[in-house]
């Protein structure tokens, strides 16, 4: 009994921690939050988050309904602590695609591009932005390079 009793208080500790904001996470210096489910008396993991020292997420585990992993996907970040680089694996461990992301001067995305563990084109997803740095359009590609879907975003202003 005591060791539900802590796990609860341990998960919502966690809980409490996981949000806070990437300040905190600093200032603790927290290196990971783990989450569980208590369901009848057993404990099974849900998922872990990983920082950096600046407080930025660099890996997430997500885990099964028994508690076995899931995926995984750990981040690359540049020196403006924007994520440039995706990997994600599967609960083996094994790579099952990488994302690689561009920004342009102003710090906005302005290309994705999805490749699978072979290092071949899945897709590719470009952003565009007007005058005001807003974004108009994500334009996704195949494979082959064509057009299979833009996403236009329009504003209404006060």
């Amino acid at each position: 009994m005591k060791k539900v009793v802590l796990v609860l208080i341990l998960v919502f500790l966690i809980t409490s921690v996981f949000s806070q904001k990437k300040k905190d996470i600093k200032n603790f210096q927290i290196k990971s939050v783990t989450e569980s489910i208590d369901a009848n008396g057993k404990i099974i993991l849900d998922s872990k988050t990983v920082f950096d020292k600046n407080g930025e997420v660099i890996e997430e585990e997500k885990y099964d309904d028994e508690g076995k992993l899931n995926s995984k996907i750990k981040y690359k970040l540049d020196v403006n602590n924007d994520v440039i680089e995706e990997l994600e694996y599967d609960g083996a461990n094994k790579l099952i695609q990488k994302k690689t992301i561009k920004y342009n001067y102003t710090g906005k995305k302005t290309e994705e591009l999805v490749v699978d563990d072979k290092n071949v084109v899945i897709k590719k997803m470009v952003y565009t932005y007007n005058v005001k740095g807003l974004k108009t359009a994500k334009t996704t590609y195949n494979a082959s390079n064509k057009i299979i879907s833009i996403k236009k975003y329009s504003y209404a202003f006060k």
